[in-house]
């Protein structure tokens, strides 16, 4: 007879961010006698059953987040997709509601997808977008995402809400009406300190076509270095491949260890800015290079604050050359946040009867 609480992560796929944050929370669950059940869709999903092959894994509707091939069209196209993603979060509320039904679930901690909660069960709320900026509808956004956060019985913010956080405006409200935590920073990884084997490693992600678009940009733009590079396309397969490019090795994609091992590794990551990314790479105090995604006004805001800061420069993805990185020497690079995730007292949501 299992006794072991059930408690379902169900990650939103939108690239594998979302996904790779939520790995430090799963084995938190299981380090707690818990068994996390697994829920999202795409390659979000194949990521994680490699991760976890042991899990529960269970297919959940795909909110089919397509970028257009121009980045200032990226709002229109949401908001005429609007129509189709409410009807498939009325199609996720459903699914999950099986879930819980099915497999006895005690608890849901939802990453960002709006449709996973359930009202008989405590659910959680992960995001760092409190503010959700989308140029001049930015106070509609963060309206209508506030609503959906409200639902929840509580939001963990993977950030501090010390002077010196990752998010900056993003996670930060003032506000009581939110049930909010900051939880800090949340990474899979740990720092090793390993000689450095690799002058460059490019990290892609994010959704088509704007992760093929920067994959090609950043090919021919590398591909007549000297340095020793590295680079991972971040698409999930069956089996993992490794391509050999002259100075270049490319890779379909790395396992959490393999890639953990290969950031230490590395002098100088290029990526896009993705919050997890960020989190990832301020734990292992590494120097970046950010090519926000075009349109995202998240990604955008997150480049050009870590660049004012002289931790991280940046450029969009059309002006990207080589001779961007030579002046790497005038920035700090990213630093790790002194503050441990209190998983305990988190989880404590789920003990009561």
């Amino acid at each position: 007879m299992n006794l072991k609480k059930r408690i379902l992560v169900a990650p939103l796929h939108w690239g594998l961010g979302h996904a790779a944050r939520c790995i430090p929370i799963i084995k938190a669950l299981i380090l707690y006698d818990f068994e996390p059940v697994i829920a999202s869709d795409g390659a979000a999903l194949a990521f994680l059953k490699k991760e976890f092959p042991e899990l529960i894994c269970v297919e959940l509707p795909s909110y089919g987040i397509c970028y257009p091939k121009k980045g200032k069209y990226l709002k229109f196209k949401l908001i005429t997709a609007t129509p189709k993603l409410v009807r498939i979060i009325k199609a996720e509320k459903k699914a999950v509601n099986l879930i819980v039904k099915t497999f006895n679930i005690s608890g849901i901690i939802s990453d960002n997808r709006f449709g996973v909660y359930n009202n008989n069960v405590p659910s959680v709320f992960i995001s760092h977008q409190l503010n959700v900026l989308s140029g001049t509808t930015t106070w509609l956004s963060t309206k209508m995402h506030q609503k959906i956060i409200k639902k929840y019985d509580a939001c963990w913010v993977p950030d501090t809400n010390l002077k010196y956080n990752l998010s900056g405006k993003l996670g930060h409200v003032n506000s009581s009406a939110l049930p909010i935590k900051h939880i800090g920073p949340l990474s899979r990884f740990k720092k090793r300190n390993t000689p450095i084997v690799n002058d460059v490693l490019v990290l892609l992600s994010g959704p088509e076509p704007q992760r093929t678009l920067l994959e090609d940009k950043l090919l021919k733009e590398l591909k007549n270095s000297k340095d020793q590079i590295i680079l991972v396309r971040g698409v999930v397969e069956d089996k993992q491949a490794i391509d050999y490019q002259g100075n270049m090795t490319v890779y379909n994609f790395m396992t959490s260890s393999l890639l953990e091992k290969t950031i230490n590794e590395s002098e100088l990551i290029i990526s896009r800015a993705g919050y997890t990314t960020i989190m990832d790479l301020t734990k292992l105090n590494k120097k970046a290079f950010f090519i926000p995604t075009p349109g995202q006004y998240e990604q955008e805001y997150l480049a050009k604050r870590f660049t004012n800061l002289n931790l991280v420069p940046s450029c969009s993805q059309d002006s990207f050359t080589f001779d961007k990185l030579k002046n790497m020497d005038s920035y700090y690079g990213l630093k790790s946040v002194d503050f441990e995730v209190n998983f305990k007292a988190l989880f404590s949501l789920f003990e009561g009867e």
